[in-house]
């Protein structure tokens, strides 16, 4: 197996302990969005001084169906749906994967912080979070199954050829936020996922 490479490299002086929210967002849709909120009413309410950090992994992932944005790219869908609902204290940081679970916290550490609040709808990170010491705070991802990273990217593929840009809109408008959306339809972010060649049900 090919090593993956380690970029980006992590910060000189990575984020102060915050609310951290941990995805790959390929991409940013309503399961996110729905997490994203109770997040920061968590926050609001019991933590005011914590900054929310949104942690995009995969940063170094080769371009697939399963990862057809980079994580910039991700980084600017999060940043229009935050801004378009007033989302002010946060950071985004991306991480790349280095296929090593036991080993995974301390490296994200590097990236997103040390031992802050996990808020999160996914058991095996929490798993591992939790006995890294981190306070975990988890949510159910309501109506999973529509939710589902690879549904939405597949139904993103089917749509990457159609011209009818209002149709788009309103198809994926159902399962991804409208500032989304609108970033994916502006930067003509749709196409690359016809030529691809994959299908079927990819992870996460």
């Amino acid at each position: 197996m090919t090593e993956l490479p380690l970029t980006p490299l992590p910060p000189e002086s990575p984020p102060t302990p915050g609310v951290v929210i941990l995805g790959r967002f390929q991409p940013f849709h309503r399961g996110h969005e729905l997490l994203l909120i109770a997040a920061e009413e968590w926050r609001r309410e019991n933590a005011a001084n914590l900054p929310l950090i949104i942690a995009i992994g995969s940063s170094n992932r080769e371009e697939s169906l399963q990862n057809p944005w980079s994580a910039d790219e991700r980084s600017a869908m999060i940043q229009a749906w935050l801004f378009e609902s007033g989302y002010e204290d946060f950071t985004i940081v991306p991480i790349p994967d280095i296929e090593d679970p036991p080993n995974w916290v301390a490296h994200a550490e590097k990236y997103h912080g040390t031992a802050g609040i996990l808020f999160t709808s996914d058991v095996p990170s929490a798993e591992l979070y939790a006995v890294s010491g981190w306070q975990i705070l988890t949510v159910p991802l309501e109506h999973r199954e529509s939710f589902e990273g690879w549904r939405v990217r597949e139904t993103a593929r089917m749509l990457s050829t159609v011209g009818d840009e209002d149709a788009v809109r309103s198809v994926l408008s159902q399962t991804i936020p409208s500032a989304v959306v609108n970033y994916l339809v502006s930067n003509d972010a749709l196409r690359r996922l016809a030529f691809l060649g994959e299908g079927g049900e990819p992870v996460g």
